[in-house]
């Protein structure tokens, strides 16, 4: 196993790391900011009034984007096995 091997995995890791992640943050994301603004418009200050829209928000993304998350796993992992014989040898 040479060095550029272990940080072409490395790269790849965080590359699809990014990727899966990137659907469930960018909402809860915007919706805190959403609602972190309509907050500071009303003056209202609860921190528990994003959580619910958060919640839902993220449940909404996970049921469009989970299909491809998994398979963009799968995929990665069956990349990753069948990159083993050449690794050793």
């Amino acid at each position: 196993m040479t060095d550029s091997s272990v940080l072409d995995i490395a790269l790849q890791t965080m590359l699809v790391a990014l990727k899966l992640c990137a659907p469930i943050l960018v909402p809860a994301l915007v919706i805190g900011f959403v609602i972190s603004l309509v907050q500071s418009m009303t003056q209202i200050q609860e921190f528990t009034l994003s959580f619910v829209p958060k919640l839902i928000g993220v449940g909404i993304a996970l049921l469009v984007s989970g299909n491809w998350m998994l398979h963009t796993l799968v995929a990665f992992t069956e990349d990753l096995f069948a990159r083993i014989p050449s690794l050793l040898g």
